[in-house]
């Protein structure tokens, strides 16, 4: 098994799982450093590495009208305080080739989002940076699909690759978890994680946005780490009915250090000798 070093973070899938977390998409500076602290110190009681992740540009959204972020330039500068004042690791979206090198100065995770993941150009100006890449499995994919996806990564000499579960079709304005995909992911010998905020995602039904079911997003998140992952990727914010994205399917932020708390005790007891 592959560890992946980010910071001083450590992640793999036989070490204690770290936590990816925060707003679906950056609002400011001031919003940033409020989440990541009060996350930073959730993680730190739970003894959780952790990776503070927010987009400066959602181009995936159901509808025209759907609110995209900061832009790449104020964007990068919120990610880049954050990094330095809080002292975490920072991980952020490319949805193009002209982002990655510019992201890639500021951020220690570039996230290939899961409609891209089979993206050849794309996964190869990521990989060429150097800096860790968080690939998310597209809904369209099977598990085992994940192995060609990494391989293109790893063919530019990047060997910090991690492999991200968020669901699979079925049917129409629907995901489906197969918790089969984690430890076949895990065969390839990277890191894998689990999505549980967009795994519980409703793509598009909403009509003009997505929807989502956030209460399942607990339950999912103890099932993965049940089953055995390097990683924890939970979207969070303090109002998620005013949250300019992914809302219906985002933790409240108040609910986040119980819940960290919970999957620390299990993920002890799976990985226990």
């Amino acid at each position: 098994m592959k560890i992946v070093e980010i910071g001083k973070i450590r992640v793999g899938n036989e070490l204690p799982f770290a936590l990816i977390s925060g707003p679906c998409q950056l609002e400011s500076l001031d919003h940033a450093l409020m989440l990541a602290e009060t996350l930073a110190e959730a993680a730190e009681a739970a003894k959780t590495p952790f990776i503070f992740k927010a987009s400066y540009d959602k181009a995936n959204r159901s509808s025209l009208s759907g609110q995209r972020g900061l832009g790449i330039e104020r964007g990068l500068e919120v990610l880049a305080e954050v990094r330095e004042r809080i002292g975490c690791p920072v991980l952020t979206d490319v949805h193009d080739i002209p982002q990655v090198e510019r992201a890639a100065e500021v951020v220690d995770v570039l996230q290939i989002p899961a409609f891209l993941s089979r993206q050849t150009d794309l996964l190869l100006a990521a990989g060429e940076t150097g800096r860790a890449i968080n690939v998310k499995k597209g809904q369209f994919l099977a598990p085992w699909d994940m192995e060609n996806v990494a391989a293109k990564i790893e063919s530019t000499g990047n060997d910090k690759i991690l492999l991200c579960e968020r669901g699979a079709t079925f049917g129409y304005n629907m995901l489906v978890s197969d918790f089969r995909a984690l430890p076949i992911m895990a065969k390839t010998g990277w890191p894998v994680v689990f999505d549980a905020t967009h795994s519980v995602q409703l793509p598009g039904g909403q009509g003009s946005s997505s929807g989502g079911q956030a209460e399942f997003v607990p339950p999912l998140a103890r099932a993965a780490v049940a089953v055995g992952c390097g990683a924890v990727f939970i979207e969070t914010h303090e109002e998620p009915a005013r949250s300019p994205s992914d809302g219906p399917n985002m933790v409240a932020l108040s609910e986040m250090p119980a819940l960290l708390a919970r999957l620390r005790a299990l993920d002890d007891l799976t990985k226990a000798g």
